[in-house]
């Protein structure tokens, strides 16, 4: 199970990377083994300004669909087109080119007080 140490999560699988006031969040490796082949992606929220822990978007797979919940409060800035193109890449890379949006964050310490790895790991077993 990847869990890169750099990166912040949530209890509901979300990873944030935090550059300056810009994250850019994706769902983890385990949730991608989980919800199995990813067939479509769906963000609607771009340009909006959400709260933690609303719904930003789902993904479906072939067995299930999954809402996708914001880590932490801000405005969606960008949905990566290239899942939307190629929904496989957020199975293939969910830490790299399977990306799925960029938010300018309301609070930098929101991040800071997700989930670090060990603290993820240790909630997924």
């Amino acid at each position: 199970m990847n869990i890169p140490a750099e990166l912040r999560y949530t209890k509901e699988h979300e990873w944030v990377r935090l550059e300056g006031d810009v994250a850019t969040i994706g769902i983890t490796d385990f949730a991608q083994g989980e919800l199995g082949d990813i067939v479509f992606v769906e963000v609607d929220t771009e340009g909006e300004s959400l709260d933690a822990e609303e719904v930003f978007g789902s993904v479906e797979a072939v067995k299930t669909v999954s809402d996708l919940f914001m880590p932490c409060a801000g405005e969606v800035l960008e949905f990566n087109s290239a899942v939307e193109d190629d929904p496989a890449l957020v199975n293939s890379d969910p830490y790299g080119a399977g990306w799925l949006i960029k938010v300018k964050v309301s609070d930098p310490a929101a991040v800071e007080a997700l989930l670090d790895a060990a603290a993820y790991g240790a909630h997924i077993g």
